[in-house]
């Protein structure tokens, strides 16, 4: 059977009652996506009466009459109770009389009993755990969706975000969920009734607007050197920031242009070519982009401001600078982004 989304999944726990199944197997690469769906699922299971009719266990700690015990304990002033387990792909790296008990459980599961089988991010299931459980799989968010991610997660966490408070988080954060739910947690910390500002933000995750990583992108795309080496110092100061970060992010945005250059020298209309682009970024669903639609856009104004032999320079010297950066014996992050973007600006003034 093909695995639910996790959309699919929410549209089935709004039914509530019969629709639930007594099993499900959570896997994929987006572990915050995956708690999301935890949730969901014990409080369709088990509402308020978690405190009694909860479990939740490592695979790892557990032996076949444990296990047997948590799932056939029956619940405590309620018509089920939830039993979680996690670290399930432990179980399929070999036979074990614990995976045996699990197999027994699945062909016949206890209808008063709730269990989520959760496998690591980036784990492989068990092919025959997951034949007889409902499976869920849990993939990156397209880019077009985190923005309505984010404002449901604040939702959950009590606080509201202004639209300029929103859009200075996903420029500063990107589209890393993980960060963006800590971030959101700061943020919660403020407590009252009122919006989250863009001040807010500025103050709490430490960067102002204009000066965050995508600022930085696209000054060096639009080939403004000047503009984009300075900001490589207040970006580099940022929480969790590298040069390495950077770099990778301007790659994808180099091989982006470079590929809306290439479409634009064999003849394609710049009218058609954003729309093109779209549906290509979308069938790749590269890391760590925006809106794919704007992304596209951006994509077809800068391969106007290159060449193809530009392109290639400018990407050769970002792999050369990751290089540097992943090689170097005393990290100088600041200097190697700096040369990198300048010499952006300086191919520029050449083709001039």
């Amino acid at each position: 059977m093909a695995a639910l989304t996790l959309d699919a999944l929410l549209r089935s726990l709004k039914k509530g009652g019969p629709s639930l199944d007594p099993v499900y197997l959570l896997y994929g690469d987006e572990d915050v996506l995956q708690d999301e769906a935890i949730r969901a699922l014990v409080d369709a299971t088990v509402g308020t009466s978690r405190d009694f009719n909860l479990d939740v266990r490592f695979a790892a700690d557990l032996t076949p009459e444990s296990l047997h015990a948590l799932v056939n304990t029956p619940p405590m002033l309620a018509d089920r109770r939830a039993v979680v387990i996690r670290g399930v792909e432990q179980l399929g790296k070999r036979k074990t009389k614990l995976r045996d008990e699990l197999l027994r459980y699945l062909a016949s599961p206890n209808p008063t009993t709730l269990l989520v089988l959760v496998v690591a991010a980036g784990e492989e299931r068990d092919a025959d755990i997951a034949e007889a459980c409902t499976s869920v799989e849990l993939t990156s968010l397209a880019a077009e969706r985190v923005p309505r991610w984010l404002q449901h997660r604040a939702t959950t966490l009590g606080i509201t975000l202004d639209p300029a408070a929103a859009e200075l988080l996903l420029k500063a954060v990107g589209n890393d969920l993980s960060t963006l739910s800590r971030e959101l947690e700061k943020l919660a910390s403020l407590g009252g009734d009122r919006s989250i500002t863009a001040e807010d933000v500025s103050a709490l995750v430490g960067v102002r607007r204009g000066e965050t990583l995508f600022d930085l992108v696209e000054a060096a795309l639009e080939r403004r050197g000047a503009r984009a080496a300075q900001l490589v110092e207040p970006v580099l100061e940022q929480a969790g920031m590298s040069g390495v970060k950077i770099i990778s992010l301007l790659g994808t945005h180099l091989v982006g242009t470079a590929l809306a250059r290439a479409e634009r020298d064999r003849g394609m209309h710049p009218a058609r070519l954003t729309d093109t682009l779209d549906r290509q970024i979308r069938s790749v669903r590269p890391y760590g982009l925006r809106s794919y639609k704007e992304e596209a856009a951006r994509w077809t104004a800068w391969s106007a401001l290159w060449t193809r032999r530009e392109l290639g320079n400018a990407l050769r010297g970002a792999l050369a600078a990751d290089n540097a950066l992943k090689t170097a014996t005393v990290s100088d992050d600041r200097g190697i982004v700096t040369q990198l973007v300048l010499g952006f600006a300086k191919l520029n003034r050449e083709a001039a």
